[in-house]
């Protein structure tokens, strides 16, 4: 049965549309997130490994006078109020504003979106591959005198238990990408934006997260350390990319993207 050819108009239409504005790109987006943390979960349960790796983290800290997790989260949990604000950073701070800062930089930076995509998605594969290959627990799955309160289970009703279990990896500890990611945003909104609140914004952000990471028992400060490297080493090859005009995604480059 031939199909009418006001169909194939309306197809033509969809996809003029998507590819005008780019539209194709946000699902590709949402499905390497969607991929990412699948491939994350699946190694899941190497408990030996990952409990050892941490110890030894924790002992290499403590060698090196860095092992301040206990002191950090101490000053948060006299507060309630300080308590819940790291809990709260830690959630909302990660992907719901992925997403926002993503979606605006999407439709009003297209340039900076473009790059910092790439940043993503370059620093996320290698993450992946330290998940996979050097599986860490967090402080919060420690034994005394290591481990830490897992602030997110005690005072939190928003805790692990309620993402999906297939995507949960509880040894993704190392790098924290939860950091990591969270600078490659300020960095796209202060090279987005020139308003002086939005930078301030900016630079708070990753100060903010890695307090917050730290205090729930979620990561070490030399996680903190690699996942920024991670990140900025994501950044770098992105920017690489863009100055050699290599296409580092299959699809085309939008208007004023770098070249």
């Amino acid at each position: 049965m031939p199909v009418p050819r006001t169909t194939i108009a309306a197809a033509l239409r969809s996809w003029r549309l998507l590819h005008r504005y780019g539209l194709w790109d946000l699902g590709v987006m949402g499905a390497a997130f969607a991929l990412y943390y699948w491939v994350r979960g699946l190694v899941e349960g190497r408990t030996t490994e990952a409990i050892s790796r941490s110890l030894d983290i924790a002992r290499v800290e403590r060698a090196l006078g860095l092992f301040w997790e206990k002191e950090l989260q101490a000053l948060v949990m006299s507060s309630r109020l300080l308590v819940e604000a790291a809990n709260a950073i830690y959630v909302y701070a990660h992907f719901p504003l992925i997403v926002v800062v993503g979606l605006r930089l999407f439709f009003w930076h297209r340039p900076v979106y473009v790059l910092y995509r790439n940043a993503f998605l370059i620093s996320g594969g290698i993450g992946l591959l330290f998940f996979t290959f050097l599986p860490t627990a967090p402080p919060r799955l420690l034994p005394w005198p290591y481990g830490l309160v897992d602030t997110m289970a005690a005072f939190s009703p928003i805790n692990y238990s309620m993402q999906p279990a297939g995507f949960v990896n509880q040894y993704a500890a190392l790098p924290s990408l939860h950091f990591g990611w969270n600078l490659l945003l300020a960095l796209a909104v202060w090279t987005a934006s020139r308003h002086p609140l939005l930078r301030g914004l900016a630079a708070a952000m990753p100060v903010a997260m890695a307090t917050a990471i730290v205090a729930t028992a979620n990561h070490y400060i030399l996680d903190v350390a690699l996942g920024a490297a991670v990140a900025l080493l994501g950044l770098g090859l992105a920017r690489s990319g863009a100055a050699w005009g290599r296409r580092l995604l299959p699809w085309g480059r939008p208007r004023g993207s770098p070249a």
